[in-house]
């Protein structure tokens, strides 16, 4: 496991209140229609290192909805630089422009799902265990069964003469085979909010996501461009939840999305700002062991040791155990029933006193 690095922004992850769909979609990737029209935007994307770095060069946007089966996502990626190479599905398609979609119905930053595409609509779907940072492998051998994605062009593909505006995707996820990752026979008890024999979450519950437009430096014939060594320069990054790190595999950073009906808004829940505020915590025991040799259970020292930006105080006590390989951190969830707990690997959960 590589250490942890630190990011250099705070954690205030958005939130988006995802609205009932207003009935069946058609697919065809054009998202300028009745069904998306009351349907918010995000906000627009910003560079996966903080809003204050400099603002893409191209204006992207997404929306979600929902029904009984299905989560439905829709994106516009503007610019004129619209190309695709690669056809094989699960090959790597951030070696092409893409969109992507990351999804962690759990809120635990572990077992959660990545999908990706590009503008020939070639998928790529995988689960990570957890995030690389902690260990994390990939899974592409699992897929989203039932999952279904359509693009449109507004100009031509792979024709820099053409007048190109912008792509668009629509997706629709059915939740089923994403609760099933959920099940308590194959992941553990511990994860904060398992669904067994569930198929799609309630109204009012919460899954945590982000979105990603990988955008490659290219010349005026949509070859990429390259530096003095002749390997691609490093592409762009954009993303809807910034994570203060090239490094979208932050889960704690992605954003809050609520299934609402339309209109409806909701805080993001104290416990989730308790694991927010032990994220901190997670950071510092890491950086910790690198300059120390060990990890502590000094709380005010770790949360000394932070940068400015994720320091501040705790208003509930917090508790650390240690041994020479592992801590883990606690402390009481919001409602005194149970416990917020927080491990070396980042595994995050939710105890309640019947367990």
């Amino acid at each position: 496991m590589q250490r942890p690095e630190t990011p250099r922004i705070a954690l205030h992850p958005p939130a988006y209140f995802c609205p009932r769909a207003a009935g069946p979609l058609v697919m065809d990737g054009n998202i300028h229609k009745p069904f998306w029209e009351n349907v918010p935007f995000t906000e627009n994307f910003a560079d996966i290192s903080g809003h204050d770095f400099p603002t893409p060069r191209f204006c992207t946007r997404a929306k979600m909805c929902w029904d009984d089966e299905n989560l439905y996502i829709a994106a516009l990626l503007e610019g004129n630089e619209i190309w695709a190479r690669l056809t094989q599905r699960d090959t790597v398609v951030y070696y092409d422009n893409d969109f992507e979609v990351f999804m962690d119905p759990s809120s635990s930053t572990q077992h959660y799902m990545e999908l990706e595409m590009n503008a020939l609509n070639t998928q790529w779907d995988l689960m990570l265990t957890r995030p690389y940072r902690d260990g994390g492998h990939s899974v592409t051998c699992w897929d989203i069964k039932g999952v279904e994605t359509a693009v449109h062009i507004e100009g031509k593909l792979n024709d820099p003469g053409a007048d190109n505006r912008w792509w668009s995707v629509e997706i629709k996820i059915p939740f089923a085979p994403l609760m099933e990752s959920y099940s308590r026979e194959q992941n553990p008890q511990e994860l904060a909010r398992c669904y067994p024999c569930r198929t799609a979450p309630r109204k009012g519950e919460f899954w945590r996501m982000n979105f990603s437009r990988v955008q490659w430096q290219v010349d005026a014939a949509y070859e990429k461009k390259c530096g003095p060594d002749g390997q691609p320069l490093p592409e762009d990054n954009w993303v809807w939840a910034p994570t203060g790190l090239i490094d979208i595999h932050c889960p704690e950073f992605w954003s809050f999305v609520f299934f609402t009906d339309h209109g409806e808004e909701m805080p993001i829940p104290e416990d989730e700002l308790r694991k927010l505020a032990l994220r901190r915590l997670y950071y510092a025991e890491h950086a910790w062991l690198a300059k120390n040799g060990c990890f502590t259970e000094e709380v005010d020292a770790l949360l000394a040791s932070l940068p400015p930006h994720l320091q501040g105080k705790l208003d509930y006590p917090v508790r650390i155990e240690t041994t020479r390989r592992s801590f883990e951190i606690s402390c009481p969830a919001a409602d005194g029933a149970g416990e917020v707990v927080m491990r070396t690997d980042g595994l995050t959960w939710l105890t309640r006193e019947e367990e």
